[in-house]
């Protein structure tokens, strides 16, 4: 069920209708997991086996490993979360993968060896909520928190509709206290819950759906050399794109949560406004961010062990943060890059930090590898916005160079004027008149664009 679709309107209208009915507490919780469980099953009812057996698993490896102190009782109960759920994120997401490339391996060794096909389909959302299910053993593990003695309160934290098949990863810290006492929305957060919604939908369906991604198609699926003011288009049309996508799920659900009284962590910071890497991964996919350096990065040992080994920490972590996005070289080679450019910068120090513009520029030009289909896709693109290509070949018409500058420009001078201050603070002190105009003008856009709207990207992932 999309959240860009009237069958998810009407849904959310009866969510928020029966949340607000005179009933208790342990009712409307039962009735939120219930409205999960359908918004998860109107994809494909039979995976809603594996949100079953991910929370049982984790329900009970918690309960175990609090009951016992013995660090090597702990371990072991440990691994029994992390074997299921990361086995079922490596068979269903990396499955194919992995068979492919070791055929592939055979193959350079001189062996002969067809892998059977399989067909896999990946569960929507499942890299999303292993790693929110997994983030609670850890907790207990490492002691930062006490297991929950409702079995609804935890089963609801996994499953919570707004954000189970694309974040943001909420923290079991942040949100399994929300359930535990009765929430009910105020007005004002029904507004603004109501307003978040309409801004990420308009983010999705007018701007990375309406307006980028016809031209993002154009330049990624040509088959020719292309013209540099052409493929320079195209990459920074995936910028926009890719942000105002995952930006605009995001934002809508944390509003679909707010209006029903609880409180998302926020997942992006205006990214395009930063300097450096460092800072860019600190407001892009902040959830994943933080839980990678969280539940990998530190446990490796962080930057607590010597220059080398902080760089290799580095590494490992944005090799793993690609793998995560999907089961491809490519997204490898994009996690390894930031990697590199990472450690390049802690080098340098942070008085050499990149500025504003030139960190854009070149997240823009790894945002090349995270799109293309295969390596040759990815270099050719390059060597075109490099104007080392050939015969080039024009795919775009001056009207569509025209839409994605002015939509990058008004995204970029938003996210750098933004950049220290928060959406709540500008909305609360801009007219209310002015508020209602812009607010009016996106519902009138989305009307417009009705039916435009395609999958979300991160579905994928």
């Amino acid at each position: 069920m999309l959240f860009n679709s009237l069958t998810f309107a009407v849904f959310f209208a009866a969510v928020l209708g029966l949340h607000n009915l005179p009933l208790p507490w342990h009712m409307k919780k039962i009735h939120l997991l219930v409205a999960s469980y359908l918004f998860y099953a109107a994809w494909s009812p039979p995976f809603v086996l594996l949100l079953w057996i991910s929370t049982a698993v984790d329900w009970k490896v918690a309960a175990w490993i609090n009951a016992t102190q013995d660090p090597r009782k702990r371990k072991h109960i440990l691994a029994l979360s992390l074997v299921a759920n990361l086995g079922f994120l490596g068979y269903f997401k990396y499955g194919t993968f992995l068979v492919q490339n070791f055929a592939l391996a055979l193959h350079a060794i001189g062996i002969d060896y067809a892998p059977p096909k399989w067909d896999i389909v990946l569960p929507v959302g499942i890299s999303f909520y292993t790693f929110q299910s997994i983030a609670y053993s850890l907790d207990v593990y490492l002691k930062r928190a006490e297991p929950t003695h409702r079995f609804l309160d935890f089963a609801l934290f996994v499953t919570f509709f707004p954000h189970l098949v694309a974040g943001p990863i909420v923290r079991p810290t942040l949100l399994i206290p929300q359930f535990e006492q009765p929430r009910r929305a105020s007005s004002d957060q029904v507004i603004w819950g109501l307003g978040l919604m309409t801004l990420g939908l308009f983010e999705k369906v007018v701007l990375a759906d309406g307006f980028l991604a016809p031209v993002v198609n154009a330049v990624h699926g040509s088959t020719h050399e292309l013209d540099t003011l052409d493929a320079w288009t195209g990459a920074l049309a995936f910028s926009g794109q890719i942000f105002f996508d995952f930006a605009g799920y995001s934002t809508t659900a944390i509003g679909v949560a707010l209006a029903l009284g609880f409180v998302l962590n926020d997942n992006f910071n205006f990214p395009y406004a930063a300097r450096g890497f460092s800072d860019f991964w600190r407001r892009w996919h902040i959830s994943l961010s933080t839980w990678l350096r969280d539940y990998l990065y530190v446990p490796l040992g962080g930057n607590r062990r010597g220059e080398l080994r902080t760089y290799a920490n580095l590494m490992i972590t944005m090799l793993l943060g690609g793998l995560w996005h999907g089961a491809s070289w490519t997204f490898v080679a994009w996690g390894g890059l930031h990697g590199a450019c990472l450690a390049i910068e802690r080098w340098l120090g942070r008085a050499n930090s990149l500025g504003m513009l030139s960190t854009f520029m070149a997240v823009t030009v790894t945002w090349v590898l995270f799109r293309a289909r295969t390596f040759t896709d990815a270099w050719d693109l390059l060597r075109s916005m490099a104007g080392a290509s050939g015969a080039a070949h024009e795919v775009l018409y001056w009207n569509d160079i025209s839409v994605v500058a002015l939509i990058i420009g008004a995204m970029l001078t938003t996210h750098w004027r933004m950049r220290a201050t928060r959406l709540e603070t500008v909305v609360t002190a801009a007219p209310q008149w002015c508020v209602v105009f812009v607010w009016t003008l996106m519902a009138f856009a989305l009307v417009a664009e009705q039916g435009a709207g395609d999958a979300f990207i991160y579905f994928a992932f």
